[in-house]
């Protein structure tokens, strides 16, 4: 019998792909969306609930300030990395105006988008092996943005018992001494949990008894529903301000995904360090972009007021014919667009043939015999769950609840 044939592990100078990044998985959420889309395209009538992606068009007079901004000059040129400075002083105001407590325009980096506000705010507070407390369920690319920065994702895990909302008393036993960040994300992607203001004290008040350092992620802010309030973490325990990293952007509120607008706000030298890396990694965001962004954060709410409302009637027909499956449990959320349904109770049961024991498998079996598409729990921690986002028209939304419920009636 011959001995088998071993491939010795490549070496850093064969290697074609680092293993930093050849270790990050591709965003879940825009693999589901991505291949809702080439299905739409092949001619399947899929419907998608995965990409977390406002169906509305960002309201005119935010579209007017870009079409003027594209016709001077001056911003067909570099700006200063860390952004416009009417843009910061804009979001300085709107820091004040929405959540209670003044910052210096100093102390912002505007960012492409949020997400690179996520990454670059842990590539500057993390060195390798440091920890990152990340309650789950947690967005996908929270675990890939702090592996990337060197560090640890340390998950803290809150069930539909708990309503997806963990308690000091667990951070306190994940905390090591290695533990340096606390990812705060509320109302929160993907489960629609909002913290109430004392949950968040709480929170808040843990972590600066143990010096830990906070980074909150509060672009859902204004989608909350029900009168659930969503509480700026500085505005609850002010005392944080020299810790805590906040981070949002206007993609949520105005319909703006596709302008990649975000920012974060921190003490001046993390965001002075913030700021260099950005010099670096993209320079300026787009000035065109960050003018639409002006004019979105120095108008009113009503166009906010109008996208909350069709959210709230989506997410109450949501709600509603989720809890009509039997083996769904599906607690109501109270913020963002999402619903999280805990689906424990439909694994292990045989549907067309096909008997699923993940969430994984259920994701995938809706998708083919249902044409919906949905996110697994396994992109933001435990299986056993599904997101679906009802940021999407309300004929494509009871219909494709509609399959969801014909096919798992039949298990």
């Amino acid at each position: 019998m011959s001995a088998p044939d071993l491939q010795p592990a490549p070496s850093a100078s064969t290697r074609r792909v680092s293993a930093r990044v050849g270790g990050i998985a591709e965003s879940a959420t825009l693999a589901v969306d991505a291949k809702a889309k080439a299905l739409k395209a092949a001619g399947r009538p899929v419907i998608g609930f995965g990409a977390g992606e406002p169906d509305f068009p960002t309201p005119d007079y935010i579209v007017e300030a870009a079409v003027a901004a594209a016709r001077e000059p001056a911003n067909h040129r570099y700006s200063p990395a860390g952004g416009l400075p009417a843009l910061k002083e804009a979001i300085a105001a709107k820091t004040l105006r929405d959540s209670g407590y003044e910052i210096s325009p100093a102390d912002v980096l505007v960012t492409n988008g949020g997400k690179q506000a996520v990454y670059q705010a842990f590539a500057t507070l993390l060195d390798p092996g440091d920890e990152v407390l990340l309650p789950g369920p947690y967005w996908t690319t929270y675990p890939e943005a702090i592996r990337l920065a060197g560090g640890v994702p340390v998950e803290v895990i809150a069930g539909v018992d708990q309503g997806y909302k963990v308690t000091v008393e667990q951070l306190e036993a994940a905390r090591t001494p290695r533990t340096k960040v606390l990812l705060f994300c509320s109302p929160s992607n993907p489960t629609g949990a909002v913290y109430t203001p004392e949950e968040t004290a709480e929170v808040g008040r843990w972590a600066l008894e143990h010096g830990v350092w906070v980074v909150t992620d509060e672009i859902y802010e204004h989608l909350t529903y029900d009168g659930a309030v969503a509480t700026p973490m500085l505005s609850a325990v002010p005392e944080l301000a020299s810790t805590t990293v906040v981070l949002n952007g206007v993609a949520k509120t105005y319909a703006m995904t596709g302008w990649r607008v975000g920012w974060l706000v921190g003490p001046s030298d993390v965001v002075k360090a913030a700021t260099n890396l950005q010099s670096h990694l993209t320079s300026n965001v787009a000035n065109v972009s960050q003018h639409a962004a002006i004019a979105a954060l120095t108008g009113d709410l009503s166009a906010v007021a109008a996208l909350r409302e069709a959210f709230d009637r989506r997410r109450r027909t949501m709600v509603s014919m989720l809890a009509e499956i039997d083996g769904v449990v599906i607690p109501t959320p109270e913020g963002a667009f999402y619903a999280y349904p805990a689906v424990q109770g439909l694994l292990g049961r045989t549907f067309r043939g096909v008997t699923p024991t993940t969430s994984a498998e259920l994701a995938a079996l809706l998708l083919d015999q249902a044409e919906v598409a949905v996110v697994p729990g396994e992109a933001f921690g435990p299986s056993g769950y599904l997101r679906l986002s009802y940021a999407l028209g309300d004929a494509d939304l009871a219909e494709g609840v509609g399959r969801i419920q014909a096919l798992l009636a039949e298990g």
